[in-house]
């Protein structure tokens, strides 16, 4: 979340950024409210400033008037010792109050863009960045995904629903060797290659995680909440690694030397797509439950753009050795997460569907999440002196989504026989270099 301090300093910047995003109407009335309780809270602090001053002042001189004899006036004293005293304490209980109140209010207000992030409503206002490779013709109408997987008998759509509902899949012999293949593929790269340190985490969270990470109190929608508790808390199922990797240093004080920590998980995912009704019914696009390897790091607020356009280059290092067309595209303001300050979309070409379609966000949340988990490195001394600590960066993004690169490798790759290719850097993933017709 945003600095309370910063939003009542710079409330013109706070309030400009939530006309860049199209606020909703419940951002702007949080950040109305906001300065009302900011307002409450500096008369709050007065008066309990001046009833301590007025206690302190009164109180010593108490104990000389009784030791001098002059009991009315020490009753007096005493009386109006009383009054400030009560006047402190209820202003203490009211402050305790707005502050809790002015947490959640806090809780509801997006993190402030970066000035790169253009205006707009939607993706339609995203902006192109660059692009790589070409999309290949096929000299044939390329089929979608999902007609693919029935005719090659890799993907069972309608077992999936059987065993769990809509918008669940059972993958089958190469195709399930396939998700697996990329899985160790986008590990081994991104552990052996780009340096990261590879973690297995919990599947099943707190709430206090995903507040740290900013999925609640706005997206719980979107989430599968357990019946049973962690620790005392809900639990959710985890909608993305994100969550558990980002809050691996929650509440932690790091070393400045031990910076950058550069993570990444392979996980499935848990996702109601609440409000996503009618949008990609067919195929894999849009899942309940889907693979993911997600990459994060955490870093020092002035290496926190380098570190971003680093992670998002190695998202781009996947694609490029699948050799899969591809699009970078900076997010527009409505169309940026409620977290994230500034956001590439890494959009891979899909053939079967004619168009572009994500296949990894990759995001700067700046201090926005490290202050929700309290998040902080100790800067390193040059005079001996002991720094005091401050918020780290996070970033993140994926590393790919594994069955959005299954749909892309489906659609980019078929041949006019219906057997699919596999790209040449995930040969000795498969051990085949083809899933033949009629598999």
């Amino acid at each position: 979340m945003l600095d309370a301090k910063f939003i009542e300093n710079n409330p013109e910047q706070v309030q400009a950024a939530l006309e860049r995003r199209n606020a909703t109407e419940k951002q702007l009335a949080a950040f109305a409210s906001l300065g009302e309780l900011n307002d409450r809270r500096r008369e709050l602090l007065l008066v309990a400033e001046q009833g301590r001053k007025v206690r302190n002042q009164l109180s010593p001189q108490i104990g000389q008037l009784m030791k001098a004899g002059d009991r009315d006036k020490a009753n007096e004293l005493k009386a109006q010792v009383k009054t400030a005293s009560d006047s402190v304490k209820e202003a203490e209980v009211l402050l305790d109050a707005l502050e809790a109140e002015r947490t959640d209010l806090l809780l509801e207000i997006p993190n402030v863009l970066d000035e790169r992030v253009p205006a707009g409503a939607d993706e339609a206002s995203n902006e192109l960045v660059r692009t790589w490779g070409t999309p290949a013709e096929l000299g044939f109408e390329p089929k979608s995904h999902d007609v693919l997987g029935q005719d090659l008998d890799i993907l069972d759509f309608e077992r999936g629903v059987k065993l769990s509902g809509a918008r669940f899949t059972v993958y089958k012999g190469l195709g399930a060797r396939l998700e697996r293949a990329l899985v160790n593929f986008f590990i081994n790269t991104h552990a052996d290659e780009h340096g990261y340190t590879e973690l297995m985490v919990p599947y099943m969270v707190k709430a206090s995680a995903l507040y740290g990470t900013g999925q609640l109190p706005k997206f719980e929608a979107d989430l599968f909440k357990l019946t049973s508790q962690l620790g005392g808390e809900d639990a959710y199922l985890i909608p993305t690694a994100e969550v558990p990797v980002t809050n691996l240093h929650r509440e932690e004080i790091l070393e400045e030397s031990d910076l950058p920590k550069a993570y990444v998980a392979f996980t499935p995912c848990f996702r109601s797509e609440a409000g996503s009704y009618g949008r990609d019914t067919k195929g894999l696009i849009r899942q309940h439950q889907f693979h993911k390897v997600e990459m994060v790091r955490v870093t020092r607020p002035q290496d926190s753009d380098a570190q971003h356009e680093l992670l998002t280059g190695h998202a781009e290092a996947i694609l490029q050795a699948l050799e899969l067309p591809y699009r970078v595209m900076r997010l527009c303001g409505g169309d940026i997460s409620f977290n994230a300050r500034h956001c590439y979309d890494l959009e891979v070409w899909m053939p079967g569907q004619g168009a572009y379609r994500e296949i990894s966000s990759c995001s700067n949340f700046g201090d926005f999440q490290a202050r929700r988990m309290a998040l902080r490195y100790r800067p390193e001394s040059t005079d001996g002196k002991k720094n005091k600590p401050v918020l780290a960066h996070t970033i993140n993004g994926s590393g790919l989504a594994v069955g959005r690169t299954v749909v892309a490798i489906l659609e980019n790759y078929q041949q006019p026989d219906g057997s699919i290719v596999i790209p040449k850097a995930l040969v000795p993933y498969m051990g085949v270099d083809r899933i033949p017709a009629g598999h």
